[in-house]
Protein backbone atom coordinates (compact mmCIF):
# COMPACT_ATOMS: atom_id res chain seq x y z
CA UNK A 1 0.00 0.00 0.00
CA UNK A 2 1.79 3.54 -0.89
CA UNK A 3 1.16 6.25 1.32
CA UNK A 4 -1.03 8.22 -0.09
CA UNK A 5 -3.50 4.93 0.21
CA UNK A 6 -2.54 4.99 3.81
CA UNK A 7 -3.29 8.28 3.78
CA UNK A 8 -6.72 7.90 2.54
CA UNK A 9 -7.19 4.95 4.88
CA UNK A 10 -6.31 6.95 7.74
CA UNK A 11 -9.13 10.07 6.59
CA UNK A 12 -11.38 7.06 6.44
CA UNK A 13 -11.27 6.02 9.27
CA UNK A 14 -11.45 9.37 11.01
CA UNK A 15 -14.00 10.43 9.33
CA UNK A 16 -16.43 6.89 10.96
CA UNK A 17 -15.12 8.53 14.33
CA UNK A 18 -18.64 10.21 15.55
CA UNK A 19 -16.70 12.07 18.08
CA UNK A 20 -14.23 13.93 15.79
CA UNK A 21 -17.39 14.55 13.35
CA UNK A 22 -19.43 15.74 16.12
CA UNK A 23 -16.53 18.33 17.29
CA UNK A 24 -15.65 19.22 13.27
CA UNK A 25 -19.32 20.43 13.19
CA UNK A 26 -19.51 22.28 16.58
CA UNK A 27 -16.12 24.12 15.68
CA UNK A 28 -17.31 25.72 12.14
CA UNK A 29 -21.24 26.79 13.39
CA UNK A 30 -21.00 30.37 15.91
CA UNK A 31 -24.44 29.09 17.52
CA UNK A 32 -25.47 26.35 19.64
CA UNK A 33 -26.35 23.17 17.18
CA UNK A 34 -29.34 21.11 18.69
CA UNK A 35 -28.33 17.20 19.20
CA UNK A 36 -31.44 16.30 16.06
CA UNK A 37 -29.43 18.56 13.47
CA UNK A 38 -26.31 17.22 14.08
CA UNK A 39 -27.65 13.82 13.56
CA UNK A 40 -29.35 15.16 10.21
CA UNK A 41 -26.66 16.46 8.74
CA UNK A 42 -24.27 13.21 9.88
CA UNK A 43 -27.00 11.14 9.44
CA UNK A 44 -26.76 9.00 12.37
CA UNK A 45 -28.87 7.90 14.87
CA UNK A 46 -30.04 10.68 17.81
CA UNK A 47 -29.32 8.37 20.58
CA UNK A 48 -25.71 7.76 18.27
CA UNK A 49 -24.76 11.31 18.36
CA UNK A 50 -26.10 12.09 22.42
CA UNK A 51 -23.78 9.58 23.75
CA UNK A 52 -20.78 11.07 21.24
CA UNK A 53 -21.67 14.49 22.27
CA UNK A 54 -21.80 13.52 26.05
CA UNK A 55 -18.29 11.70 25.43
CA UNK A 56 -16.62 14.25 24.18
CA UNK A 57 -17.47 16.63 26.50
CA UNK A 58 -16.58 14.40 29.66
CA UNK A 59 -13.21 13.56 27.15
CA UNK A 60 -12.40 17.83 27.14
CA UNK A 61 -12.96 17.77 30.68
CA UNK A 62 -10.94 14.82 31.55
CA UNK A 63 -8.21 15.98 29.58
CA UNK A 64 -8.00 19.66 30.93
CA UNK A 65 -8.03 21.10 27.24
CA UNK A 66 -8.65 24.84 26.39
CA UNK A 67 -12.25 24.52 24.81
CA UNK A 68 -15.37 22.77 26.29
CA UNK A 69 -18.38 21.56 25.00
CA UNK A 70 -21.18 22.89 26.92
CA UNK A 71 -25.19 22.73 26.45
CA UNK A 72 -26.96 25.74 26.22
CA UNK A 73 -29.85 27.37 25.18
CA UNK A 74 -31.42 23.90 23.28
CA UNK A 75 -28.12 22.83 21.79
CA UNK A 76 -24.20 22.45 22.10
CA UNK A 77 -21.44 24.97 21.54
CA UNK A 78 -17.73 24.57 21.92
CA UNK A 79 -16.58 27.44 24.46
CA UNK A 80 -13.20 28.74 25.46
CA UNK A 81 -11.89 27.25 29.49
CA UNK A 82 -12.81 29.51 31.54
CA UNK A 83 -8.99 29.64 33.19
CA UNK A 84 -8.26 30.99 29.61
CA UNK A 85 -10.86 33.94 29.86
CA UNK A 86 -8.04 36.43 30.83
CA UNK A 87 -5.91 35.89 28.48
CA UNK A 88 -8.64 35.40 25.78
CA UNK A 89 -10.16 38.55 27.24
CA UNK A 90 -6.15 40.52 26.62
CA UNK A 91 -6.06 39.20 23.28
CA UNK A 92 -9.51 40.06 21.83
CA UNK A 93 -12.22 42.01 24.31
CA UNK A 94 -9.35 44.58 24.89
CA UNK A 95 -10.37 45.97 21.24
CA UNK A 96 -13.61 44.60 21.18
CA UNK A 97 -16.40 47.06 20.54
CA UNK A 98 -19.07 45.14 21.76
CA UNK A 99 -17.28 44.05 25.15
CA UNK A 100 -20.25 45.21 27.78
CA UNK A 101 -19.53 47.93 30.29
CA UNK A 102 -20.01 47.68 33.78
CA UNK A 103 -23.16 50.22 33.23
CA UNK A 104 -24.57 47.55 30.62
CA UNK A 105 -23.73 44.42 32.62
CA UNK A 106 -25.71 46.09 35.82
CA UNK A 107 -28.93 46.67 33.41
CA UNK A 108 -28.57 43.67 31.82
CA UNK A 109 -28.30 41.57 35.34
CA UNK A 110 -31.21 43.41 36.44
CA UNK A 111 -33.67 42.45 33.62
CA UNK A 112 -32.10 38.57 33.48
CA UNK A 113 -33.28 38.13 37.33
CA UNK A 114 -36.61 39.97 37.22
CA UNK A 115 -37.89 39.93 33.35
CA UNK A 116 -39.97 41.03 31.98
CA UNK A 117 -39.39 44.26 33.26
CA UNK A 118 -39.16 47.86 31.98
CA UNK A 119 -36.87 50.65 31.66
CA UNK A 120 -38.48 52.32 35.05
CA UNK A 121 -37.69 49.27 36.75
CA UNK A 122 -34.07 49.11 35.64
CA UNK A 123 -33.83 52.94 37.12
CA UNK A 124 -35.35 52.34 40.20
CA UNK A 125 -32.70 49.50 40.61
CA UNK A 126 -29.41 51.12 39.09
CA UNK A 127 -30.59 54.88 40.69
CA UNK A 128 -29.54 56.41 37.06
CA UNK A 129 -31.18 56.42 33.85
CA UNK A 130 -30.40 53.23 31.92
CA UNK A 131 -32.51 54.27 28.56
CA UNK A 132 -28.77 54.22 27.03
CA UNK A 133 -27.50 50.76 28.35
CA UNK A 134 -30.57 49.03 27.38
CA UNK A 135 -30.72 50.52 24.12
CA UNK A 136 -27.14 48.98 23.60
CA UNK A 137 -28.17 45.97 25.06
CA UNK A 138 -30.66 45.78 22.83
CA UNK A 139 -28.51 46.52 19.26
CA UNK A 140 -26.30 43.58 20.60
CA UNK A 141 -29.07 40.98 21.21
CA UNK A 142 -28.96 40.71 24.82
CA UNK A 143 -32.08 41.94 25.34
CA UNK A 144 -35.36 42.46 23.40
CA UNK A 145 -38.76 44.17 23.73
CA UNK A 146 -41.41 41.66 24.77
CA UNK A 147 -44.86 43.83 25.02
CA UNK A 148 -46.31 46.12 26.76
CA UNK A 149 -47.11 46.69 30.75
CA UNK A 150 -50.45 47.07 31.73
CA UNK A 151 -49.37 50.27 33.48
CA UNK A 152 -49.74 54.11 32.34
CA UNK A 153 -48.26 54.70 29.53
CA UNK A 154 -47.86 51.33 28.51
CA UNK A 155 -43.81 51.53 29.08
CA UNK A 156 -41.68 48.63 26.95
CA UNK A 157 -41.04 45.44 28.74
CA UNK A 158 -37.88 44.36 28.27
CA UNK A 159 -36.04 40.52 28.57
CA UNK A 160 -33.17 38.48 27.55
CA UNK A 161 -32.93 36.76 24.57
CA UNK A 162 -31.18 33.10 23.34
CA UNK A 163 -28.34 35.14 22.41
CA UNK A 164 -27.72 36.12 26.00
CA UNK A 165 -27.94 32.46 27.12
CA UNK A 166 -25.43 31.38 24.24
CA UNK A 167 -22.99 34.16 25.72
CA UNK A 168 -23.06 33.28 29.06
CA UNK A 169 -22.78 29.61 28.59
CA UNK A 170 -26.44 29.04 29.97
CA UNK A 171 -28.67 26.30 29.19
CA UNK A 172 -31.89 28.41 30.37
CA UNK A 173 -32.55 31.47 33.27
CA UNK A 174 -33.06 28.46 35.35
CA UNK A 175 -29.46 28.44 35.75
CA UNK A 176 -28.44 31.76 36.40
CA UNK A 177 -26.42 31.73 39.63
CA UNK A 178 -28.69 32.72 42.77
CA UNK A 179 -28.91 36.38 43.64
CA UNK A 180 -27.84 35.98 46.88
CA UNK A 181 -24.62 34.81 45.61
CA UNK A 182 -23.74 38.15 44.74
CA UNK A 183 -24.99 39.59 48.28
CA UNK A 184 -22.33 39.84 51.33
CA UNK A 185 -25.21 39.57 53.88
CA UNK A 186 -29.40 38.72 54.97
CA UNK A 187 -29.66 42.66 55.08
CA UNK A 188 -28.13 43.19 51.42
CA UNK A 189 -30.09 40.15 49.63
CA UNK A 190 -33.30 41.12 51.54
CA UNK A 191 -33.00 44.88 50.44
CA UNK A 192 -32.23 43.68 46.02
CA UNK A 193 -35.58 41.01 46.74
CA UNK A 194 -37.36 44.77 47.93
CA UNK A 195 -36.02 46.73 45.10
CA UNK A 196 -36.78 43.61 42.47
CA UNK A 197 -40.46 43.06 44.20
CA UNK A 198 -41.24 46.44 43.01
CA UNK A 199 -42.56 47.69 40.16
CA UNK A 200 -40.16 50.91 40.03
CA UNK A 201 -38.79 53.99 42.72
CA UNK A 202 -39.59 57.21 43.01
CA UNK A 203 -37.53 59.81 42.11
CA UNK A 204 -36.98 60.70 45.95
CA UNK A 205 -35.94 56.78 46.48
CA UNK A 206 -33.27 56.94 43.33
CA UNK A 207 -30.27 58.27 45.37
CA UNK A 208 -30.76 56.00 47.92
CA UNK A 209 -30.88 52.90 45.85
CA UNK A 210 -27.72 54.43 43.61
CA UNK A 211 -25.73 54.49 47.56
CA UNK A 212 -27.49 51.41 49.17
CA UNK A 213 -27.38 48.72 46.37
CA UNK A 214 -24.26 46.54 46.33
CA UNK A 215 -23.50 45.65 42.85
CA UNK A 216 -24.51 42.31 42.67
CA UNK A 217 -22.84 41.66 39.06
CA UNK A 218 -19.46 42.60 37.93
CA UNK A 219 -16.99 42.36 35.05
CA UNK A 220 -14.92 39.59 36.63
CA UNK A 221 -17.58 37.29 37.39
CA UNK A 222 -19.30 36.76 33.74
CA UNK A 223 -17.55 37.46 30.50
CA UNK A 224 -18.87 37.76 26.65
CA UNK A 225 -15.70 35.84 25.94
CA UNK A 226 -16.97 32.28 23.64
Amino acid sequence: MSDQDTSLAGDNNLADNLEAAVEAMLFVSDEPVSAAALARILERSPTDVDSALSNLAIRLEEEERGIQLREVAGGWRLYSHPAFHELIANYVISWDPRALSQAALEALAVIAYHQPCTRQMVNGIRGVNSEAVISSLVEKGLVREAGRDAAPGAPILYATTRTFLEKFGLKSLKDLPALADFAPDEASREFIKARLSSAGADDDETEDIKRELPYFIDDEDIGLVD
